[in-house]
């Protein structure tokens, strides 16, 4: 090979091409490959043969114009140049197709890069809400109060507590222009009541909320912003929200939720023919029900909330006629605050726990006996503290025991809308509730639980029967006969 000259003879093993190499042969790789001489023919079994380049082959018949059949070069035998046009479309082809097969992978490996990104982000999205939800049930949500307010209770972090109209993390503390602005500089027409606490305003927000303001003379006190702190985490549907607090220009100032409907004093006194409010028995168990499982849910607080100061002033309605329990935990706030106590009233608490009187130390079996009076409130639509010698263990069931006699005992407007399996029930949760000693009492969650039952058996008998086929019932001396 290389500038040697090749001379091809007939039947000759040795095959020699003339002058030097050819174009052919400097363009394509010239692999050997074996076979027959020009003698043998196509059909020769001759085993003379040897190994030459078929570039050289092809390239000397094409020389000499000799018609020679060969299978690997059929397609390729007008000229050289075909050839080396084949071995070029090869070498393009497989540089495409390295190309698309690198373009495939590096593409392939982004979308996966990019997929897994997407799936973590969605996975750590989940569980943040997860975090964030992991405390609510169907009534109640959870914000936990700072780690700060937790530490001086000496208990744990609320376990049901949700996020008020402010946010999630604890009261807003409002300035003095916001509340000012909000009561048109505490005007006496937006004075809708007194509690406990003070005076109470209706404002509204700059945001357009409408809200009830609680105001008193005080000082700035640090722990009342960090008890108010606290009380604003406690959330419940059938509890009376605390948004927010403000301390300033010799003012202490509670901003809670506004409910339209106000207390239920003012359709549960008003027995006059011109009413406005006819509350039927079931429209009042349904409101014992919402106050019951407000004082559950502060009750199943770590530590328990006790309210110290239930009564039907502070049971509210919103414009569903739903219960809310307003004032939980402000007895308490009312203690931290003053050096000396609250403000004794000169009029008898009927709703107070003559045990509290000899112990001096509220507990959940305190607010049961309130809510004992409360239920009695409800049957007889009169305050409690009208009832003569009201107050004592042994008043209690004679008073109910007299009045049931006399057919005096359950509310007139409630003729016809109840029957007696509901009402005998009622009362019956009712003197359970007051009774003596307190450990005897039934707890709110009990409570709560019986309630919903007598509630359910009322539907189905008045479905059953008919609402207007219980008036006989009405007669006090009936009920228990």
């Amino acid at each position: 090979m290389g500038d040697s000259m090749h001379e091809l003879e007939e039947g000759d093993t040795s095959c020699m091409y003339s002058d030097s190499t050819s174009p052919l042969q400097r363009l394509v790789p010239q692999p050997k490959i074996k076979v027959p001489s020009k003698s043998d023919g196509p059909h020769s079994n001759c085993t003379s043969s040897r190994v030459i380049n078929p570039l050289d082959w092809a390239d000397h018949y094409i020389q000499d114009s000799k018609q020679m059949t060969f299978s690997r070069f059929s397609n390729y035998r007008d000229s050289g140049s075909s050839l080396i046009r084949l071995c070029r479309r090869f070498n393009v082809q497989r540089s495409c197709g390295m190309s698309r097969t690198v373009a495939a992978i590096a593409g392939g490996t982004i979308g996966a890069l990019a997929l897994l990104g997407l799936a973590i982000g969605f996975v750590w999205f989940c569980m943040l809400q997860c975090r964030k939800l992991s405390n609510k049930n169907s009534d109640t949500g959870s914000s936990d109060p700072s780690a700060a307010v937790e530490l001086k209770r000496g208990g744990r972090p609320s376990s049901s507590v949700a996020p008020p109209l402010f946010g999630p993390h604890g009261a807003r503390k409002f300035s003095i222009e916001e509340l000012v602005q909000a009561t048109k500089y505490f005007d006496q027409s937006n004075l809708i009541g007194y509690g406990s606490f003070g005076l109470v305003y209706k404002g509204l927000l700059s945001d357009g909320t409408v809200v009830a303001i609680k105001r008193r003379t005080g000082v700035p006190r640090h722990e009342f912003g960090d008890e108010v702190v606290y009380l604003s985490g406690i959330w419940h549907r059938n509890l009376v929200t605390l948004l927010g607090y403000c301390q300033d220009s010799g003012y202490q100032m509670l901003v809670f939720e506004y409910l339209p409907n106000g207390s239920m004093c003012k359709h549960l006194y008003d027995t006059g023919k011109d009413s406005k409010t006819k509350l039927e028995f079931k429209q009042r168990l349904s409101i014992a029900i919402g106050a019951a499982k407000g004082l559950c849910h502060l009750h199943s607080q770590h530590p328990p909330i006790v309210h110290s100061n239930f009564k039907t002033a502070n049971v509210l309605v919103d414009e569903n006629f739903i219960a809310k329990v307003a004032d939980a935990g402000v007895s308490k706030l009312l203690k931290q605050i003053e050096e000396a106590g609250p403000s004794q009233s000169t009029s008898i608490n009927v709703f107070k726990d003559p045990e509290v009187g000899q112990t001096g130390i509220f507990s959940e079996m305190n607010d049961v006996y309130s809510f004992g009076v409360f239920i009695l409130e409800l049957i007889t639509g009169r305050k409690a503290s009208d009832i003569d010698s009201f107050g004592s263990d042994e008043n209690i069931l004679h008073w109910v025991e007299t009045h049931l006699s006399s057919n005096n005992l359950v509310d007139n407007r409630l003729v016809g809308s109840f029957t007696e399996e509901a009402m005998e029930d009622f009362i019956r949760l009712m003197l359970r509730c007051t009774r003596f000693p307190g450990r005897g009492r039934p707890n709110m969650e009990m409570i709560t639980i019986e309630l919903d039952r007598i509630l359910e058996k009322e539907i189905m008998l008045t479905t059953v029967m008919g609402e207007g086929g219980t008036a006989t019932v009405t007669l006090g001396s009936q009920l228990f006969a």
